[in-house]
């Protein structure tokens, strides 16, 4: 089970505050390292265990204020994704550099030396670059954001987490697939337009199709007023679709959000079944004509 992010935070900041308060009523805080070198000692070992858990504590307070803020904009929610993302490993680097500094390590000979250590990284974790330096242009270039709804290598779903180096999609389902930023290729975006849910409604060959046709604009305005909560605008009939074996097929379309593509189109076939109903339309069923000598 999923631990609370809250109770963490606090954990993290008990633990500091009982370290503080050991160093300082043992004067611990007062000993300082002598000579030269790495100093492992009490008073280290307590200050780099009072470092690591204060470090941790404000880490936990800066995503737990970020969740707090709940934004209403797409591109707000996407910053914020990403910005929660890189705390915790900002907060990893502020611990490295801080036990080395406690344990008298000279950080500026380590900054000096970054160049050969990024050259030696660089061949072994050539992916991980790849995925966080294209996490920042996804970023920086908004191909995507938070609560957008994408397919990409076949998968459909909505953009539930964008972080530096993955991003996590949602199907409808409530499958989540973790992508790496470096492999999110032909991304279509679906939800910077309305998209058009389709259906189809077979009629028989022996329907009167032009009288039909005048019937069917009063009654594609009457499921428009019942359902113009999913509907943008009223449904639309586009003409025979097809001449099948025991059918005409009719299409329709109608505008909604990407969220109701698969709901509005099951909702329109249901609505033609019973609108063309009362019309007197029925489906026709699986016809065979055999012929004898």
């Amino acid at each position: 089970m999923k631990k609370n992010p809250l109770i963490k935070m606090i954990v993290f900041g008990v633990i500091a505050i009982i370290l503080w308060g050991v160093g300082f009523f043992t004067k611990l805080w007062d000993t300082l390292p002598k000579g030269a070198g790495i100093h492992l000692n009490p008073a280290n070992i307590l200050r780099i265990l009072f470092w690591i858990f204060a470090t941790l504590f404000v880490e936990r307070l800066l995503v737990f204020l970020l969740a707090k803020i709940k934004p209403e904009d797409r591109r707000a929610k996407t910053v914020t994704s990403v910005i929660s993302n890189m705390l915790k490993y900002i907060a990893a680097i502020v611990i490295f550099c801080g036990v080395l500094t406690i344990l008298g390590v000279n950080i500026a000979t380590i900054v000096a030396s970054i160049g050969v250590i990024a050259l030696i990284i660089g061949f072994g974790a050539e992916s991980l670059i790849a995925d966080v330096v294209t996490g920042l242009f996804i970023l920086v270039d908004n191909q995507y954001n938070v609560g957008d709804i994408i397919e990409v290598g076949g998968f459909r779903g909505t953009v539930s987490d964008i972080g530096i180096r993955t991003t996590c999609v949602t199907d409808p389902g409530g499958n989540v697939k973790i992508i790496n930023n470096s492999d999110m290729k032909n991304i279509l975006n679906r939800s910077d337009k309305n998209s058009k849910a389709v259906a189809v409604f077979p009629v028989p060959y022996d329907t009167d199709i032009p009288a039909l046709e005048e019937k069917i604009p009063a009654m594609l305005d009457k499921i428009y007023s019942y359902h113009s909560d999913v509907f943008k605008s009223a449904p639309k009939y586009l003409g025979v679709d097809a001449l099948s074996a025991s059918s005409v097929d009719l299409k329709f379309v109608v505008e909604v959000d990407e969220s109701n593509i698969y709901s509005g189109t099951r909702l329109l076939n249901r609505e033609l079944f019973v609108g063309m109903r009362d019309l007197g339309v029925e489906c026709p069923f699986q016809q065979v004509d055999i012929h004898t000598k």
